[in-house]
Order: C-alpha cells, then structure tokens, then sequence
C-alpha cells in the first residue's frame, strides 16, 4: 500500500516523499483513514510504530482544510506528552510533514526559560505540542488558552500516570471545549488508562499495534561505556578500521549531529550530517554522497533518518543511546538487511545507562560490552542539571542570599555520599 491510497493531499504526499517515505506503517494505514473521517481513536501502541505520523498527517491535513487567511492563528490542535524529548519529536514530525501546508506549530516543555516559547505563541499557532507543566503554567499566566481546541491527542498516555502527571492531566482536559476531535495513545492498557480514555472519548475506533520488541539475530550488537566528553574521540577510534568503510552513525539532536560531522571532517574522514534544520537538497545530496561511497560517515537524527534506507549498510553506531528503547531497534535494523552481515557499536555513558536496560529489557538480552578501548569511563556519577540563571539584572550574578543558600547546599551534598547516585562498572 502506498500512502497515497490513504486519501491524503498533495502537500502532504509531497513532504512524505522529500522524507522518503513510501508505504505507510500498519498504525499509520489503519488510524488515518479512521481520523479523516473524523473519528475519536483508542490506539494501543508504542513509540516505535510510526504512531505520530499516524496522528500528525490527518490533523495536518484536516487543519489545511479548514484555513481561516488573513487572520492570527488560532491553538486549533493541542498535543500533550509526558517528556521534552517526545515533544521535540513530536514537534519536527509536525514540521516536516506539515512544510508545504502553510500550518504553524510549536513545542513547549518546562525547564527552560519560557520568554522564546511565548513570544511565538504571541505571534499564533495553529499546533501545540506541549508537556503538562509548562503547558498550565502559561495558562495560568495568561499567554495562552484553549478555547479554540478542535483536535486534542494525549499521548504516551500510562507514562503520563507513571510521572505523576495524571491531576495535571485532568486539569488540562476541564480546559477543552466539549466539541473536539480526540485521539488517545498509550502503550499499555491497565483499569486507571481505560477509566481515563472513557473520560475523554466518545464512541472511539480502536487500533491496537503490536511494538516492536526484537532485533536481528544476524546483528552483532555492542556496547562501549564511554563518558560524554570523549565520545568523538571514540568514534574516530573505531574509524581507524578501515574495514569500517560505510558507517550511519546516529545523534539525538540536530546541534550534535553538526558537531560529529565538523569533528571527522577535521580528522580527514569525510562526514555529512542530515536533520530538519537542513535543506532538502542539502539532505537530498548529503544521501546520495553516502550511497555513492563518497562520504563515509552520514551522522543523523531519528526524524531526518527515516527515509534512509541504504543497501548493504553493513555499520550503525549509535554515538547517543536514544531515550526511547523501540529506536534502538529501528537505527540498529537499517543494518543486516536481506541476510546481510551487520554490526552495531552504541556509546553509553553514566547519563545513559537508564536508556541501556530500558533497550536489553526490550530485546531481552544483553549487549555485548567493549571495554578494551582507549576511552573507558571514569565518570560513574550522574550529573545534576544546570540551573538556569537569568541575565536580568545583577548581570546573571546569584543574590547574596541565593548564594548563601548554594553554599549550604553544595555543603550538605559533600557531607552526605548517600545523596549522589553513582553506577559500577556495569551498573
């Protein structure tokens, strides 16, 4: 099936083809249809199963149909995630599938300073895709409501309980106008995410997709714990094996992926980063420079890397442990194709070792470990965030007594071992 049979409109067909999609996935070939023809929808699904295009392309598509020009955009479709890193995705999803629309969208999550988020939903959207905390405090504040809501999605919706976020939840939806289309989401179906989805649905469709939960036998699968500072250095390690001709090497994020690629060209490897914030061109060549063999590392994002589908690709290094583990998966599978050899080498630092068993519960086994590398670990702790300080006033300077109250803390924490979190070798 291709998506064209799906119904869906030109520009989006376009945008799916620039991201070299071809055949929808079983979630996307099911829910589409279901929600062009306005259906509310229970989907039991997880990350990993193309369930945002499942979603994103018929709001997308609904939304561009029903334009009101010349006026300032109204919050017509909200989408309301557990995490900042999900919202990310979630957000380029909607970028790029929504390029040729003339749509507007944006993503809000807490823990940053809020002054960029809201000076863009000052000048309208017509997206939202937001985390609940962020999301009802600039409600509260004003800067935003949802009155004009038309399409309402809540995904990853048991990791919503999990964090704790179910009164946020709850507080969000007596928001919303009762008139609405509303598409649920969660990975697991326990009473409390039933109860919550017959609060919110009325007379839903139901689409249930099995996750991927396995890899390739065929796959040699590695891991190298490595700190953070001195994952380039590593990667250009492995490279010294010339053996490893033609690598797809994956970061979390667009920055990242820029820094590797500058990092090897540096070193003489001849290396080309593919994401969002690149042209289609730009992507379009960076591709075809690797097919070719003329660049030997393509270092790119999850999003950017769906299209990419490269015979015989033989390596995938995973300089970032993704933070979702059905990922894994799908950036250790564009390798071993066809019952083609493949391998795959993942970096893992302190930061990450969470992600790790998330990924051996998945596949259910564990990955082989390296540790005679030039690079080992040396830092088991897991770093705190930094603290935002702002740049207003006292020239970003901390206040005497905001000072004062630092120093007790950073005391009390060198007085106390048990209050830091620290991981043995394997951990």
């Amino acid at each position: 099936m291709q998506f064209s049979a799906l119904g869906l409109i030109d520009p989006l067909l376009k945008a799916l083809d620039e991201e070299g999609y071809s055949s929808p996935t079983p979630i996307q070939a099911e829910a589409i249809p279901l929600l062009l023809e306005g259906h509310d929808l229970l989907g039991c699904a997880q990350t990993g199963t193309g369930k945002t295009a499942a979603f994103a392309l018929p709001i997308l598509q609904l939304l561009h149909q029903d334009q009101e020009h010349g006026r300032k955009r109204k919050i017509r479709c909200l989408v309301l995630t557990p995490t900042r890193e999900l919202a990310l995705q979630i957000g380029e999803s909607f970028e790029a599938y929504g390029r040729h629309t003339g749509l507007k969208s944006t993503v809000i999550f807490g823990g940053v300073n809020q002054n960029p988020q809201t000076r863009t939903l000052a000048g309208g959207v017509d997206i939202l895709v937001a985390t609940p905390g962020r999301l009802l405090d600039l409600m509260g504040q004003e800067h935003l409501h949802l009155r004009d809501i038309e399409y309402f999605v809540l995904d990853e919706a048991d990791r919503m309980l999990d964090m704790g976020f179910i009164h946020d939840v709850k507080k969000v939806l007596a928001a919303l106008p009762k008139k609405k289309q509303s598409l649920f989401f969660s990975a697991t179906m326990p009473p409390a995410i039933v109860n919550l989805a017959a609060s919110i649905l009325h007379q839903p469709k139901k689409v249930t997709v099995t996750p991927v939960s396995s890899t390739a036998e065929i796959i040699n699968q590695h891991i190298l714990f490595v700190d953070r500072e001195n994952k380039n250095s590593l990667l250009e390690h492995l490279l010294q094996n010339r053996d490893i001709s033609s690598v797809l090497a994956f970061t979390r994020t667009k920055h990242g992926a820029d820094k590797v690629a500058k990092f090897l060209t540096r070193k003489n490897i001849k290396a080309e980063a593919i994401h969002g914030n690149k042209s289609q061109n730009a992507r379009q060549r960076a591709l075809g420079n690797f097919k070719s063999g003329e660049t030997r590392v393509l270092v790119a994002t999850d999003i950017a890397a769906r299209g990419i589908d490269v015979d015989d690709l033989e390596y995938v290094i995973n300089i970032d442990l993704p933070n979702v583990a059905e990922t894994y998966v799908h950036r250790i599978g564009r390798t071993g194709r066809a019952g083609n050899r493949g391998t795959a080498y993942s970096f893992c630092n302190a930061e990450e070792k969470e992600y790790l068993r998330d990924i051996e519960k998945l596949i259910d086994k564990s990955i082989t470990v390296i540790d005679n590398h030039p690079y080992p670990m040396m830092n088991f702790e897991v770093e705190a965030p930094k603290p935002i300080v702002s740049k207003k006033g006292n020239g970003g300077q901390q206040k005497p007594k905001e000072k004062e109250k630092k120093a007790k803390q950073d005391s009390a924490t060198k007085s106390s071992g048990r209050k830091r979190r620290y991981f043995g070798k394997r951990g």
